[in-house]
């Protein structure tokens, strides 16, 4: 499988990436053990990268596909820390229990505007420093939003088309030193906070000619787009500013099924049936704020809000992801 470097100081990664958020509590449930025979499976198929956060539970997972894994695999983590201490903390614990020693890349996690970008400025500082004693590798940030994106770009000197600063006239201080973005990027812009698709791959496109790595995300739209897949799988694949994709899986078939299309071959045809014949539903995650816009958009009368946060009524429900669409936190996925 083709390699890319992720950034200057990120590591030289396979161009799919193992999503672990996928086989977590919110998603597949698997336990670490079996979590750690699938990464193992991953990597002797050549990913060689893997991407995980704080908040996702699946620590426990990496340990056990570092533990099991026949070749080395690389760590990329995040934290929705803000401060100082907060930081360090996170990486401490992404150390300890995973077992790894150095964390090849660790980002503020879902950093929504320039605003936010600011008011984690302490916590990417301590990235940093961390970044010097060696026990990180490449820092940065992932996003949902075109606005941070663009942030990256400037701080290191490359403006938006029109001239205009998205930092506002603030001081980027020391996001000059990002390494990697890790942005949502898909053919439709299902998921962004703002603008379309074209607006977030023109200011990945600035990213990194300013020498910024791109893990690309949600290159399915959360599973929303698979009714579009080979346009969506062909936009990614094609998109020259992307280094490498981080795909969420949950079994061998999927595993399969990604590393025959990074690599360029046709899935094998048992592998395309069987996983055709299966089941997927519509999974609303945990942080679902209850704004209404979902049950506002869908034609089939299948969500509604319950205790504040939308409810699927799977009988009425037809996957079609058009309540992903609008949902501005990203919360509803196919599965």
């Amino acid at each position: 499988m083709e390699s890319r470097r992720l950034g200057r100081r990120g590591p030289r990664v396979s161009r799919l990436v193992f999503g672990t958020l996928a086989m977590g509590r919110a998603q597949a449930g698997l336990s670490p053990e079996a979590g750690g025979e699938l990464l193992a499976f991953a990597r002797s198929l050549g990913i060689d990268c893997l991407d995980t956060a704080d908040a996702y539970d699946t620590y426990p997972h990496v340990r056990e596909g570092l533990r099991r894994a026949a070749a080395p695999l690389a760590i990329v983590s995040k934290t929705y820390a803000w401060d100082r201490a907060g930081a360090l903390a996170a990486v401490e614990r992404a150390r300890r229990e995973t077992g790894a020693d150095r964390i090849d890349a660790f980002l503020l996690h879902e950093q929504e505007s320039f605003r936010t970008l600011l008011g984690h400025r302490d916590a990417f500082e301590a990235l940093l420093d961390l970044r010097e004693r060696g026990v990180l590798g490449a820092v940065g940030f992932s996003t949902h939003a075109v606005g941070p994106v663009s942030c990256a770009a400037a701080a290191l000197g490359v403006l938006p088309e029109d001239g205009s600063d998205p930092w506002e006239g603030e001081d980027p201080g020391p996001y000059r030193e990002t390494d990697l973005v890790h942005p949502l990027l898909n053919v439709a812009g299902v998921g962004l906070l703002d603008g379309g698709p074209g607006d977030m791959a023109r200011a990945v496109t600035r990213a990194h000619e300013a020498g910024v790595g791109v893990l690309g995300m949600k290159m399915l739209g959360g599973g929303t787009l698979l009714p579009r897949f080979d346009e969506a799988a062909a936009f990614a694949l094609s998109f020259p500013a992307a280094d490498a994709w981080a795909v969420g899986m949950q079994d061998e078939d999927e595993v399969r099924a990604n590393v025959a299309l990074f690599e360029g071959r046709a899935v094998p045809d048992p592998v395309r049936e069987r996983l055709g014949r299966r089941r997927r539903r519509l999974l609303v995650e945990s942080w679902c704020s209850g704004c209404g816009a979902c049950v506002a958009r869908c034609g089939q009368g299948a969500l509604r809000l319950e205790e504040g946060r939308a409810v699927v009524d799977p009988a009425r429900c037809v996957l079609c992801g058009y309540c992903a669409a609008v949902c501005r936190d990203f919360c509803i996925k196919v599965v």
